[in-house]
Formats: structure tokens, sequence, C-alpha cells
């Protein structure tokens, strides 16, 4: 159908005021000057690079778990307080006797069994998520460092039938969380309002989670910080044996 002159001239016309009209509710506004980019400034270019890390945090480590068995490669049968065990028999340095900065821990374990005060369990509640992409779950365990303020946080897969340890780090911690193949792991500071936040994520080459992430950062909490019960934390599990 054909639109006479007049017809056509009265929607050119409509279509104008209607440009119009939005344009006087949703036209960009300036957001004011932004500021200059500026470069990066290399420092000391003549300074020779160093050769090694000062400190070795040995990230790529992991550790077989003797003694744990897992049936059917289900990392949810596994016993998450006999895979504690296995942890406190094999660092004795760490757990055993009075003197162990962990003792605690190993006095404790017992009220894990049944019949013992489970309030006084140093081991907390496991969680399951594959977070090594094989499509199958893998274990992320908690226990307390007692008698410290400190809590281990552990990452467990299944390897060759085995129960293998890929990622541990020891600190202070006010909050854990999961997040795609990663682990993040949040700890107070002695600076109020700001916290220490650490991510480790899963490196499928090194068969190990890696510490990719080490940030200081704003809370927005206003509470007086609470000072580290270490200078810095375990990155990575000692002694290990990678399989």
């Amino acid at each position: 159908m054909r639109l006479s002159r007049a017809a056509r001239t009265a929607v050119v016309a409509l279509l104008l005021a209607t440009a119009v009209a939005c344009g006087d509710t949703g036209a960009l506004r300036g957001a004011g000057a932004t500021p200059t980019a500026t470069s990066p400034a290399r420092l000391w270019p003549n300074l020779s690079p160093a050769a090694s890390p000062a400190y070795d945090f040995d990230e790529a480590d992991t550790r077989i778990v003797k003694g744990v068995t897992v049936p059917g490669d289900d990392i949810r049968k596994v016993d998450p307080v006999a895979v504690v065990r296995a942890e406190i028999a094999a660092d004795p340095g760490d757990y055993d006797g009075s003197k162990a900065p962990y003792h605690g821990t190993a006095e404790r374990i017992a009220d894990c069994a049944k019949g013992g005060d489970r309030s006084a369990c140093p081991v907390l509640k496991p969680y399951y998520r594959d977070l090594t992409g094989d499509g199958h779950d893998d274990m992320t365990l908690g226990f307390r460092l007692l008698p410290t303020r400190m809590t281990a946080v552990r990452v467990y897969t299944v390897e060759k039938h085995r129960l293998v340890q890929v990622m541990a780090n020891d600190d202070a911690v006010s909050g854990v969380e999961l997040a795609g193949r990663s682990v993040i792991i949040r700890s107070p500071s002695e600076l109020a309002g700001y916290e220490y936040r650490v991510q480790w994520t899963w490196d499928a080459e090194q068969k190990a989670m890696l510490l990719t992430h080490d940030e200081f950062l704003r809370n927005g909490s206003r509470k007086h910080g609470v000072r580290r019960a270490t200078p810095t934390p375990t990155r990575a599990p000692t002694p290990s044996a990678t399989p």
C-alpha cells in the first residue's frame, strides 16, 4: 500500500517528535574530567634479575595420605576424622607431646569418635566440590589447630585410587569460600577495616592447588582488627611426597 504525500509527511513528523522526546529523557551526560593515564615507571633498570625466589613456599607440593583408603574411589566415603588422624601421625613434631604447637588437636581428636564430646571435636564439616575438573568431587576439610586460634584448611583429591592432599593452608581464618576451581581464604588483620585474602587455584599441569592471589584488602568493617596468630600462613604441605 502506498501512502500519500500528506500521510508520509505526518509519519516523518511523528518520528521526529518521538526522537526528540527520547533524547530529552535518555541522552548521555558527561561524567566530568577523567584523570590522565600514566604508563608504569620501571625502577632500577640495571638491577640484576634474581635467579631464584628468596622464600620457597613449595606451592606445588602434594602429599599421599597414608593409611586412608578410598572405597570405590568415592571421596565422600572417606572418613574426615581418619584423614586428620593420618596427618597427626605423619607430623609428630606438630602434634605429639605437650611442647608441640598443635598438641591440643591431637588431644581432642578422641572427642570426634562415637561417645566423645562432639562439641570439642576439632574437625569441621567437610565440603565436596569438583575443584580439579575431572568430573569427580574433591574434599575441602578444615580442623582447629589447638590450642591456637588458627584453622587448617586442606583440599584432597583421588588419584590412582589414593587419597592425595593437594593444598594446605594454616592461618587465623575468618572465612573460606569455594569459587570455580579456587579456594578463597580470608584472615583478619590487625589494621581495622582490612583483611588478608589468599586464593588457591587448581593447576592441571602441576596437579596441585597453587597460590595465585595474596591480597590485603579493605573489607568495610570498622571493628578493631585482630593480630594474626603467626607472621605468615603455611602456604603448602610439608614434608611432601609427589605422586
